[in-house]
């Protein structure tokens, strides 16, 4: 809360420098909320004390100035921001306000897509202008970088002159494509997709903006010579059929503040299918009578408003670093941060992954960063904040001794790793994967409890598990008769288990669910006897997964038997039953896109049916089935002229006799 005219002006100098970093600049120094908390305290004050508004606070104007090297141009009709609403609660009032003077209005609802917004104009049905957003009046013309977008239409049916407007974004594959080869070449990394559709549209050289895999979804238009619909709902049907993306599957009809909230909660679950990044939802009264006779402040509509996501994108400072020993001996350094909350999740870690990331990232030790937390993903951190560094910044240096055993540490390639297989955490690593859901599935058995198994000297191997008795359980701190018998229970019950669980449980490096299920499919329980020359023909196999899993049984080829002796895998043979006669067995399958169910579940279906599924696209692949948003295996598949299908391509295919 700002109480004196004081606070109003350096909340507004700290305003103005981070919107002049994020929209000139497009490279962010505060977060989404940190810049929504501010400018909101400073329209707060602002109503309060009208007297003192100045003419330059960004509650008076849109987005940013024009850069140096472009031309300027005036849009035909004013591009308006909209106001934000975070609650549901400020959602029925803004409609109840509505709906007073206008009882019966209708509305749409469509994702709020985050990237950055471009002014399309059309004379005669051709394109001839491209502009930013600018100050809402005035943007920068980038006509020559729009015309290398490929869902830009160069010309549309439509021949009188029209504004079409949307949003220009980039894919989250291709934004992690694009971050990954910066780091390579050594050039800053950018924060979020956002910035990087940002960034790629205002380059002076358009080639390097058509070396970026930009995509144009419209959200509306602004000026047109002769109108379209008296709804903005058919409007966009008419844009979408003039050649844009496909944008009317995912805008929905609504008629009150409840309908509203439904679909917007049903975005927020399925944000995360999207292949695009979503900050919430743009609510709009749907005639456009009503939306003239409403009409607009001075920076937004009164018919409109963005009920925002929750933010999943934050600032934290690195406090330390923990090194971490995986069961394959390699080291993961772990940022120890300042505690933030996410999506209502408290951080206080986020994986680094290795040494040469954290070089290339140019992160110190008690650097401001940006983090971003997606759904149940792991928070990951973008980039330093080097504006904000103060000097008590330090390099962070790799270590040379494990953590855990101080044993010398050798360096393969990017990554670090300890070669002693007596290291206690490899051990207590290697057991609590054995566990885990996609291995064993040991219900129970998590990472804290087989630690204190390990200090007990109950376990020291995979093998103690089988072998542990109620008495030494009941003497642990914890354990009662129920807690001991359910235990004991679930070792027991991965007697007999699938053979693929058992391989993927051995902790093999490169040999994860998908090989471990080949490996089953391809050679039963005789996968452990066969050469590398056999586990090479494997389809989709490669040098280094078959010498891994080959290497492995050779050195562990005793340890491996006792297990076997003591579990006895089962191959699914009643996969194989219906292998012989499922018109996709041994084809090969890569699945892109949201699906109509998980998939998880698609991908089991698939397996069931003697068919592999693929994470990547080569020349080895049979079909890639697409769902809605498919991202850029669709692409590659197109490149490489493998099969494409969607789900009812699919079920056609099931039902073929051969």
């Amino acid at each position: 809360m700002l109480r004196s005219k004081e606070q109003y002006l350096s909340a507004l100098k700290t305003l103005q420098t981070y919107a002049y970093a994020y929209y000139v600049l497009d490279d962010p120094i505060a977060s989404d909320e940190e810049y929504d908390i501010l400018y909101h305290q400073v329209k707060a004050y602002e109503s309060k004390h009208p007297q003192d508004t100045l003419p330059e606070s960004p509650t008076q104007r849109v987005g940013g100035g024009v850069l140096e090297g472009f031309e300027k141009h005036t849009h035909k009709q004013r591009m308006w921001s909209l106001d934000d609403v975070f609650s549901v609660q400020e959602l029925e009032e803004w409609v109840e306000r509505l709906h007073r003077q206008y009882p019966h209005a209708s509305f749409v609802c469509s994702p709020k897509f985050d990237g950055a917004s471009l002014n399309l104009c059309y004379e005669n049905g051709v394109l001839v202008s491209a502009a930013t957003r600018g100050d809402g009046l005035i943007g920068e013309e980038v006509l020559q970088n729009a015309k290398t977008i490929h869902s830009i239409p160069l010309t549309i049916p439509h021949k009188d002159t029209i504004e079409i407007r949307g949003e220009v974004v980039i894919k989250r594959a291709d934004f992690a494509a694009l971050n990954a080869a910066r780091a390579e070449q050594g050039l800053p990394l950018f924060a979020n997709p956002r910035n990087a559709a940002a960034g790629s549209l205002r380059q002076l050289d358009s080639a390097i903006t058509a070396q970026r895999k930009l995509l144009f979804i419209p959200w509306g238009i602004g000026f047109s010579e002769q109108a379209i619909s008296a709804s903005f709902y058919e409007t966009m049907r008419f844009v979408e059929k003039s050649g844009f993306y496909p944008i009317m599957r995912h805008i929905r009809q609504a008629s009150n503040a409840q309908e509203i909230h439904a679909y917007y909660e049903y975005l927020q679950q399925q944000r995360d299918g999207f292949a695009m990044m979503l900050d919430g939802m743009v609510v709009m009264i749907d005639s456009f009578a009503l939306q003239d006779e409403l009409g607009w402040t001075i920076k937004s509509p009164r018919f409109a408003c963005a009920y925002k996501f929750p933010a999943v994108e934050k600032i934290t400072q690195i406090l330390s670093i923990t090194n971490q020993v995986g069961r394959t001996g390699v080291i993961t350094p772990v940022a120890e941060l300042e505690p933030i909350e996410i999506e209502g999740a408290m951080i206080t870690r986020a994986s680094l992954y290795n040494y040469s990331d954290i070089e290339k990232k140019g992160i110190y030790l008690n650097d401001f960063v940006i983090i971003i937390r997606s759904g149940d993903v792991i928070p990951k951190i973008i980039k330093p904040l080097v504006a904000r560094r103060d000097g008590s910044q330090t390099p962070i240096l790799p270590p040379t001794t494990c953590p855990e055993c101080h044993s010398h540490l050798v360096q393969e390639e990017v990554a670090l790793r300890c070669c002693n297989l007596s290291c206690k955490a490899r051990i207590v690593e290697s057991i609590v994967y054995f566990a885990s859901k996609k291995a064993l599935n040991i219900d129970g058995l998590g990472e804290k409890l087989v630690y204190q198994l390990y200090e007990a000297g109950l376990i020291t191997s995979i093998l103690d598990l089988y072998v542990l008795d109620k008495q030494s359980l009941l003497s642990l701190e914890g354990f009662k008769d129920k807690k001991a018998s359910n235990l004991l229970n679930a070792i027991a019950t991965t007697k007999h288990i699938a053979l693929w669980r058992f391989i993927n449980a051995l902790g093999i490096t490169h040999i994860g669910e998908w090989a471990s299920k080949e490996l089953e499919r391809s050679f039963g329980l005789d996968c452990f006897a066969k050469s590398y020359e056999e586990i090479i023909a494997i389809s989709g196999f490669g040098q280094e997964m078959a010498r891994s899993f080959v290497e492995f049984v050779r050195i562990n080829a005793e340890f491996i038997n006792r297990l076997l002796a003591l579990i006895e895998p089962t191959p699914l043979e009643s996969t194989f039953e219906k292998v012989d006669s499922s018109p996709i067995a041994n084809l090969s399958f890569v699945i892109t896109g949201t699906l109509s169910v998980p998939r998880d579940v698609m991908k089991q279906r698939l397996e069931d049916l003697g068919a592999r599924v693929s994470s990547s696209v080569s020349k080895k692949t049979d079909f890639v089935l697409c769902g809605v948003d498919s991202g850029s295996k669709e692409q590659k598949a197109r490149e490489l002229g493998v099969r494409i299908i969607d789900e009812a391509g699919l079920e056609q295919l099931l039902a073929a006799k051969s």
